[in-house]
């Protein structure tokens, strides 16, 4: 019924113009994420060869020297010598060394560090929480664009039309998946890695503010 309505010729026209030139888009974006996630999978086992996994005996040693520093530089030290990573320990520091600073403020500067480590990690994960999504999407598009065209050649005779837009279709579901795969997977690990991370930080940099409460008093 469409079909008979006046200037609806035009109208699916356009819109197979606009589909079939959503194709080379389509398969260059799936190309990239392939380039992307064989990057990300390299990235990951460097990440996870180079990771610090920090104990929780040490974390309950290293909160209880804390605690009981009898001063700034002694509680230096037990950050210093401790198995975290050299980000925590610098940021630890820098709290550490605000002995100048009211309470409020140290706890302002406590909540802008760990938002900062946030902020960087939300970045990291981004890159593959879009993959994760986007890639299916991009697969299930190249799926359906070419089968148009194939279906077309199939009406009028042309086998061999057919079966090239079946294997272009193939392909780009066989990349989409495999890349939101890829992206989902590496998404997960990561995200349980920095939880952890950030969890650590999170107690120690609240040992630090109360070391500092006791000893200061403001």
């Amino acid at each position: 019924m469409v079909l008979n309505i006046p200037g609806s010729g035009i109208l699916t026209s356009t819109l197979n113009v606009i589909s079939q030139s959503l194709l080379i888009p389509v398969i260059v974006l799936l190309l990239v994420f392939v380039v992307y996630a064989v990057i990300t999978i390299g990235s990951l086992i460097s990440e996870y060869s180079s990771r610090k996994k920090v104990p929780i005996s040490t974390m309950k040693n290293l909160i209880r020297d804390i605690s009981l520093a009898e001063n700034s530089d002694i509680a230096k030290n037990a950050i210093n010598s401790s198995e975290i990573p050299e980000k925590q320990k610098e940021d630890l520091l820098d709290l550490i060394s605000s002995e100048d600073l009211s309470k409020e403020s140290r706890e302002a500067l406590a909540r802008k560090i760990i938002e900062n480590e946030e902020n960087l990690i939300d970045k990291i994960l981004e890159k593959t929480d879009i993959m994760a999504r986007i890639g299916p999407t991009l697969g299930l598009m190249g799926t359906l664009i070419p089968m148009g065209p194939g279906l077309a050649a199939l009406g009028s005779g042309d086998v061999t039309g057919l079966a090239n837009a079946i294997i272009v279709a193939f392909d780009t579901t066989v990349v989409g998946i495999g890349a939101g795969a890829i992206g989902y997977f590496v998404s997960k690990i990561r995200k349980r890695w920095y939880d952890d991370y950030l969890s650590n930080f999170d107690a120690l940099s609240d040992a630090v503010l109360d070391f500092m409460k006791k000893k200061y008093q403001n």
